[in-house]
């Protein structure tokens, strides 16, 4: 279970989380989600380049234009956003996050013969066809970025409730695939770091959200560290996403920061957005980025977090 440390934060801005009106919170996790998105398909051009190679071809990315190793469709992403609203659907057609319909729901995804699917992702799909469990056995050496980068559902739906539902919500997704105790202090940190930015919380209280981190799983060092080429071990995802989101001002550039790091420069960058997106808002982002992702799936991640948050604790107690 998630230390009670973690709850602290939250009663830090109860203040503001009560004068968050709920148009506030659903722009908020309209942002998030459309960070998601925007991060995806800005990172899959120069996912697996190194920041080296990155400068030489183009410089400083920081357009949606395709391309990358798979090959994409300008504004086109990947399975951190398929993922995504695969576990979203599953959440809104369920009522609520359920471990039989999630591993479903991937199963499904994974059958549409996505053009990428991590060798995680697809060992714990195959567990759950071949036994019916929708729970991977533990693994430390699970402890990839898969089961964060596809979390912002489980965020909003869980949006104002106690950490112990927050907990139980964020490891029936994750285990699916990802049952390792690292990767779910990571995305559990995730979760509180997205909850307190769509609530309003201020940069200085995610900061030091992100140190509780760091003081309860020392791995997670990210203060006066450069991480460049990331790997999707968890770990190095989010010492870059931290650093980053620390180190700059606006949501343009702490995208443009993420991805230009190269190494899995989608998923990076799609964590990255989404906690960008809920606390810099919808009008912070980039009419450009806005535009150049595939009018369908932007639609369909709207419609998720407007829908996701209306069934939270977070929308019963705004009446």
């Amino acid at each position: 279970m998630m230390p009670a440390s973690g709850r602290k934060y939250k009663v830090a801005d109860q203040a503001v989380a009560a004068t968050a009106g709920m148009h506030d919170l659903l722009m908020r996790a309209r942002a998030a989600y459309s960070g998601l998105a925007i991060g995806d398909a800005l990172g899959a051009t120069v996912e697996f380049m190194t920041p080296r190679e990155i400068r030489h071809q183009y410089g400083v990315h920081r357009d949606i234009i395709g391309g990358g190793w798979l090959r994409l469709g300008k504004g086109e992403i990947t399975d951190d956003t398929e993922m995504s609203l695969a576990l979203g659907r599953s959440v809104l057609q369920q009522g609520g996050v359920d471990a039989a319909a999630v591993a479903e729901a991937f199963s499904d995804w994974m059958r549409g013969r996505p053009r990428d699917v991590g060798n995680t992702v697809r060992r714990g799909i195959m567990h759950y066809r071949n036994t019916g469990k929708a729970e991977s056995l533990p693994n430390d050496m699970d402890a990839g970025n898969g089961s964060c980068m596809r979390t912002l559902p489980v965020a909003l739906y869980t949006l104002g409730a106690d950490t112990g539902t927050v907990v139980r919500a964020s490891r029936i997704q994750a285990h699916v695939t990802h049952n390792a105790s690292i990767a779910d202090a990571g995305t559990e940190k995730v979760i509180e770091l997205v909850q307190l930015a769509v609530m309003g919380a201020s940069k200085d209280t995610l900061a030091a959200s992100m140190d509780d981190l760091v003081a309860r799983c020392p791995v997670f060092r990210y203060r006066d560290r450069i991480i460049n080429n990331p790997s999707g071990y968890i770990v190095d995802t989010l010492q870059v996403v931290f650093d980053a989101f620390l180190r700059t001002a606006c949501f343009e550039s702490c995208l443009v920061e993420v991805v230009n790091r190269g190494g899995d420069a989608d998923t990076t960058a799609a964590i990255a957005g989404m906690m960008a997106g809920a606390f810099y808002g919808l009008d912070q982002i980039p009419e450009r980025w806005l535009g150049s992702v595939n009018g369908t799936v932007m639609n369909a991640c709207l419609q998720q977090a407007e829908s996701l948050v209306h069934m939270s604790p977070a929308c019963r107690e705004h009446g």
